[in-house]
């Protein structure tokens, strides 16, 4: 775990950075097909850092195009698995030599406090992929049983161009996650970062080239869900899309293999999840400390947020005041200070709908105990820690995902 820097420290590596703004096909930047862009905005000031290249179905075509002249060619789905190995090593290393500067764009770009970047996401980014990579030369087939007179064997072989399409919550480990087994595997891969956190996987794209994983083979396709999602989605040149995202989404990418070519679908979907605590539970503090990490990690955009607490009426009271005091020491401000826990959210759009799911507890009878309002820094989107008690299974914050930092104390 790499040692955290200086809140001024940061703010210098982030005024040095050079942002990508183009797709990322074929081993080279280059401008969408179209030529249009869209601007990305840092969540904690409402500034536009930089404007990214918007791809289309035009993009896509060219990239499946690539993709599977690579997968063809077999300069990697061919290649000795220790080989694919050494490259994703070195992958790893090059991540690892640039931690400071992923983390920071990774902040700038999603709100997300600098000490989780650095700690957690770009650590937890590196170790996917070695993971996957030393998994390549290690995994055995097997034999099935037959007679004297033949030979069963099972065999593991790459499927061919695999869609991954990223959340923004976690941009660069979810990137991790879903290429690290693909590429392993010796597929190649197109990928659709969330619009609102583009920039870390395109600086990937073009440190997977340096690492000597070859064109084509990993491919970065910035763009909105209708004009680059959904193509993939029905694009009969890719095999598999592995999804992360709302579960209506996911959805819609079930129906776009039925009506294309029944590619594989792999899908993590939103959450709506429980902590319960009941009248045996020892040592309470402990309890309470991991109940506030587990609903306010992220600033609880994290579809395993905790967002229900759900206690025993003998212990609920002590428990209440646990939490708050646990709550105190979770920090909200610039992501770039290391001093802070919580960040900005994500987006305007995820910030209108926490307040409004906060209104609406309020509106449906629960008791506000901590939190529920914006905080008011220039134009970012911050929101405090929030807590509710005296919810009931029928209000609307107990039953819908929230995606924010907010949870409610439900009495059993």
């Amino acid at each position: 775990m790499p040692d955290l820097l200086t809140h001024e420290e940061y703010q210098a590596i982030g005024n040095s950075l050079d942002f990508p703004t183009n797709a990322f096909i074929n081993g080279q930047f280059q401008a969408s097909k179209s030529g249009n862009t869209f601007e990305t905005i840092n969540p904690a000031t409402g500034q536009v850092i930089a404007k990214i290249a918007a791809c289309n179905a035009d993009d896509v075509d060219h990239a499946v195009m690539k993709a599977r002249e690579s997968f063809d060619q077999g300069h990697w789905s061919k290649l000795h698995p220790s080989e694919r190995k050494e490259a994703l090593i070195k992958l790893s290393k090059l991540i690892k030599r640039n931690i400071q500067e992923l983390a920071v764009m990774e902040s700038i770009d999603s709100g997300k406090p600098i000490r989780d970047c650095a700690t957690i996401d770009l650590p937890e980014t590196i170790d996917c992929l070695l993971w996957h990579a030393e998994a390549v030369d290690k995994i055995y087939d097997q034999t099935a049983p037959a007679g004297e007179d033949a030979l069963a064997v099972i065999v593991r072989e790459p499927i061919g161009v695999v869609g991954c399409v990223l959340p923004w919550n976690f941009p660069l480990l979810m990137l991790a996650w879903k290429i690290a087994p693909a590429l392993a595997a010796g597929n190649s891969v197109i990928v659709k970062p969330a619009e609102q956190t583009s920039m870390t996987a395109l600086r990937i794209g073009e440190l997977a080239i340096e690492a000597g994983i070859p064109a084509g083979v990993l491919n970065i396709l910035p763009g909105m869900g209708p004009e680059v999602g959904e193509p993939m989605g029905r694009h009969h040149g890719i095999d598999a899309v592995s999804f992360t995202g709302s579960t209506e989404v996911g959805r819609l990418f079930l129906e776009f293999s039925a009506q294309s070519n029944l590619k594989k679908i792999i899908l993590e979907c939103g959450g709506k999840n429980p902590a319960v605590v009941l009248s045996d539970a020892d040592n309470l503090d402990s309890v309470a400390e991991h109940c506030v990490a587990a609903a306010l990690w992220n600033m609880g955009q994290n579809c395993t947020a905790n967002s229900r607490l759900i206690v025993h009426k003998d212990i609920k009271d002590t428990l209440l005041e646990k939490v708050r005091e646990k709550m105190a020491d979770w920090h909200t401000g610039d992501p770039m200070d290391p001093d802070n826990q919580l960040g900005a959210i994500i987006s305007q759009e995820q910030y209108d709908k926490i307040l409004g799911y906060i209104q609406s507890a309020k509106d449906e009878g629960a008791e506000l105990i901590e939190g529920g309002n914006a905080i008011e820094v220039g134009d970012g989107l911050f929101i405090e820690p929030t807590l509710f008690a005296g919810v009931t299974s029928k209000m609307t914050i107990a039953k819908e995902e929230i995606f924010g930092p907010v949870f409610a104390m439900m009495v059993v």
